[in-house]
C-alpha cells in the first residue's frame, strides 16, 4: 500500500508540474497578445511575432515530451531488436544539421537489444543538450566495458556541478544555464533519456569531462549478456519494457 501511495503521489506530482508548465506558457503567449490589442500603434509586429512563435515552439516541446512519457508508461509494449549503436549514431548525426560538428569514436560490433526508436531518442536528447552547452566541442563515443555498451556524449562547456548531477534528471529540472541559453527547454529531455535507459536495464549518469564540460554515459547491457542480467534481476528485457 505505501508503494502504491508513493506511486499515486509520483503521478499526481507530475501532472501537477505539467499542468503548470503549460500554463506558464499559455499565460506568457496571452499576456503578449493582450498588450498588443491594448497598445496596437506601439506594437512592433516583427518582434510580437518572433516572440509569439517562441512561446508555441515552448508548448509544442512541452506537449512532445509529454507524450513520450505517456507512450513509455502506459503504452503497448515493443518488441525490442538488434541494435548497432555504432550505425545507430551514425544514422542519427546524419540526419542532423548542429552548431558544432560532432566528433565521432566508434568501436565495432557494439550490439545491444533494444527499441531503436527510444535509444534514437535518448542519442537525441543528450546531442540536443550537448549542443545547447558546447562551445566548440562535442564528442559522441561508442565502447564495450565489460559485459556492457557505452554511448558517452561530451562537450566543453561549463559542465555540470557535482550537487547537480542527479537533480538534473528529475522531471521539470532546468539549471540556470540551460535557461539562460534555451528559453524554449522543456526540462524532461534528460528525465526521458534516464527512463529509458532503465526501461533497457541500463542507466544513464552524469559527470565531468577532459575537456571540463559534461559527460553523459549511457550504459546498456551487450547483446549477449541482455538475457542473463533480464534473469538476475527476474525480469527480462522485454517484460521491463511492458508498464
Amino acid at each position: 500500500m505505501r508503494e502504491l501511495k508513493r506511486e499515486l503521489h509520483k503521478k499526481r506530482r507530475f501532472a501537477s508540474d505539467a499542468s503548470h508548465e503549460l500554463r506558464t506558457a499559455v499565460a506568457g503567449l496571452r499576456a503578449e497578445l493582450e498588450e498588443a490589442r491594448l497598445h496596437p500603434d506601439e506594437t512592433n509586429l516583427c518582434d510580437l511575432l518572433a516572440r509569439a512563435l517562441r512561446d508555441i515552439d515552448r508548448l509544442d516541446a512541452i506537449i512532445t515530451d509529454l507524450r513520450v512519457l505517456a507512450e513509455m508508461e502506459a503504452g503497448p509494449p515493443i518488441k525490442p531488436q538488434r541494435v548497432d549503436l555504432a550505425e545507430l549514431v551514425r544514422d542519427e548525426i546524419a540526419r542532423r544539421t548542429d552548431r558544432i560538428p560532432v566528433k565521432l569514436r566508434l568501436e565495432s560490433g557494439v550490439t545491444v537489444q533494444a527499441i531503436p526508436i527510444r535509444i534514437g531518442r535518448v542519442l537525441t536528447n543528450l546531442l540536443d543538450n550537448a549542443q545547447r552547452h558546447g562551445r566548440h566541442l562535442v564528442e559522441v563515443r561508442v565502447s564495450r566495458n565489460g559485459g556492457h555498451a557505452e554511448l558517452t556524449v561530451t562537450d566543453d562547456g561549463e559542465g555540470v556541478a557535482e550537487s547537480e548531477r542527479e537533480r538534473i534528471f528529475q522531471r521539470f529540472t532546468r539549471l540556470k544555464a540551460a535557461r539562460r541559453l534555451d528559453h524554449t527547454g522543456t526540462g524532461l529531455g534528460l528525465a526521458i533519456a534516464r527512463d529509458i535507459a532503465q526501461a533497457h536495464l541500463g542507466s544513464l549518469h552524469a559527470g565531468g569531462s577532459e575537456t571540463g564540460g559534461a559527460r553523459f554515459v549511457l550504459c546498456l547491457p551487450l547483446e549477449d549478456s541482455a538475457a542473463p542480467a533480464g534473469r538476475s534481476t527476474g525480469r527480462s528485457l522485454h517484460e521491463a519494457m511492458d508498464p
